[in-house]
């Protein structure tokens, strides 16, 4: 059985204050949560912080965002190296504002993907389509090419130490939300594009779904067979709503 996974991606938000509150309320009210994973992924400047914070407790924390390599002339970039320094554990590749507003390409996201795993890693592969090219009924081949670009450079077996995120780019930030349905039916089409390459991963690997989940829709995303578990971006600022969102994937 897939084990949950809610991840709160904060973005570029937070002060000391405010993330060390956050984080100590989502610390003590997910005590717990035993059969869930949980995890946080603030700003670089806040990561010191946050590990402090985490200490003895089950919620991990990651980063948001890489650079190739270990290290280099590539002034404000962090690399694989550093956050596995600082004891992350997980960290976002190909995140759609990564991929729509700083223009990262399919090959920049799939060596992005390929230096996370070199420095034990594990990344969180976003995928999604736009509003126009779900128009023009071409999200499966949006998310296939994405898919596939990561696949061709590093294989299908290192997806055992992945996760995938579904997010509709239409639905982030906006207030839309995919139906349950719509979630689903990507959802499924990610499980068997997987099964095409590996049958026994395509069973096991874990798919978020990431477009404006939040507690009034969480437990009819996370009732379906194929999402397993959120990531999850405004309602992650908030305490309380995160940790509804979290007793939703406990089927609480």
């Amino acid at each position: 059985m897939r084990k949950p996974l809610i991840a709160g991606n904060w973005k570029m938000h937070g002060s000391l204050a405010s993330v060390m509150a956050l984080v100590e309320g989502i610390k003590k009210g997910c005590s717990s949560f035993s059969n869930i994973e949980i995890l946080v992924l603030p700003s670089f400047v806040h990561l010191s912080l946050v590990r402090d914070i985490l200490v003895s407790s089950q919620v991990s924390y990651g980063a948001q965002n890489l650079y190739v390599g270990r290290e280099g002339a590539f002034t404000g970039e962090i690399s694989g190296a550093i956050l596995a320094d600082l004891g992350c554990q997980m960290v976002l590749i190909g995140h759609s504002e990564r991929r729509h507003i700083f223009n990262e390409n399919l090959n920049l996201v799939a060596k992005k993907f390929q230096s996370a795993l070199e420095f034990g890693l594990k990344p969180i592969l976003c995928v999604g389509e736009t509003q126009a090219e779900r128009e023009a009924n071409k999200t499966e081949k949006v998310i296939q090419e994405q898919l596939m670009s990561v696949i061709d450079l590093v294989g299908i077996n290192v997806f055992q130490h992945a996760v995938i995120a579904y997010e509709p780019v239409w639905a982030i930030g906006s207030g839309l939300t995919a139906t349950p349905e719509q979630a689903e039916s990507v959802h499924v089409f990610i499980r068997e594009l997987i099964s095409q390459n590996n049958v026994d991963l395509a069973k096991t690997i874990r798919i978020l779904y990431g477009g404006s989940m939040k507690p009034e829709n969480a437990s009819s995303l996370l009732a379906k067979p194929n999402i397993d578990g959120g990531l999850i971006g405004g309602a992650s600022l908030d305490v309380e709503s995160f940790l509804a969102i979290c007793r939703a994937a406990r089927n609480e």
